[in-house]
């Protein structure tokens, strides 16, 4: 069993123990550190293979948040971490490369929870991954994870970011039943939600879903490959917002105009964001 499937199992654990929106919720001052270390070369190219991105040349701007997301697993699921880990929705995320990185860097992972904030919708935590090369910052990100729980607030009006102006659509992607299990492999992210149907009804899904952060790299891959944001290995810094999920086996729509990009399955809009 892998580092990432003992999180899990403990998330599982010490979730049902834990009440989301204590007034009292602090987060923990543990910042998880990955010292420095050469990119195993099998799982990188079987990333960008899934996702894809050209199989060399720079690292993918979003490779260092798979690199980080066991150390984010591990303060996730401690018993100081204020949210139960089961049933977190991951809502948004923000990356900055601040230079192009290589896939023979060795770098430095500091991973760390950043804020608790209230949300109409339950709790967010903000939780943040930098990544360092030889002590100079290179790349960071954040990420928001709801945690749903009444607030006892009306839900009041939809905010800018519920809403989605419909994009012209740029390509077609047909996304086979096992993308979650590939991408699983190749990232590391076996969470049962995306393995088989089975497994994704056990936590309210009609059937298993694609990674949020699939997504977002494959729509990365498809701006670069079309020259968008200046072209292959040149977008350094991406929003993205996750609306709703995606279901597996289907076929959805990749939109884009200038910067900004969406994916959409009809009328409905899955995720929307801007790439620079």
């Amino acid at each position: 069993m892998t580092g990432l499937s003992l999180s899990l199992v403990r998330g599982a654990v010490t979730s049902p123990f834990k009440r989301a929106g204590r007034p009292d919720a602090t987060l923990p001052g543990t910042r998880e550190v990955v010292p420095p270390e050469r990119i195993a070369p099998g799982p990188l190219a079987a990333y960008s293979r899934v996702c894809g991105f050209a199989e060399s040349g720079t690292l993918p701007l979003t490779y260092p948040h798979v690199l980080g997301f066991p150390s984010a697993m591990r303060l996730m699921t401690g018993r100081d971490f204020p949210l139960p880990v089961l049933g977190l929705v991951h809502t948004w995320i923000e990356i900055t490369g601040h230079r192009p990185m290589q896939p023979t860097d060795e770098l430095e992972l500091t991973v760390y929870a950043s804020e608790l904030t209230p949300h109409r919708r339950g709790t967010e935590v903000t939780m943040v991954t930098e990544a360092r090369l030889a002590g100079e910052l290179v790349w960071e990100s954040r990420s928001g994870y709801l945690s749903r729980h009444a607030t006892g607030a009306p839900a009041g009006p939809a905010t800018s970011r519920d809403t989605a102006q419909e994009l012209p659509a740029v390509a077609e992607w047909r996304l086979p039943g096992d993308l979650g299990r590939r991408y699983g492999a190749a990232s590391g992210d076996r969470n049962p939600i995306h393995l088989h149907p089975v497994t994704a009804r056990l936590f309210g899904f009609p059937r298993h879903i694609a990674h949020g952060m699939w997504t977002v790299a494959r729509c990365l891959a498809e701006a670069g490959g079309r020259g968008e944001a200046g072209g292959p290995g040149r977008i350094r810094s991406v929003r993205a917002d996750f609306k709703a999920p995606v279901l597996l086996p289907s076929t959805v729509t990749y939109a884009a105009d200038g910067t900004a990009f969406q994916v959409r399955r009809g009328s409905r809009v899955h995720l929307t964001g801007t790439a620079e």
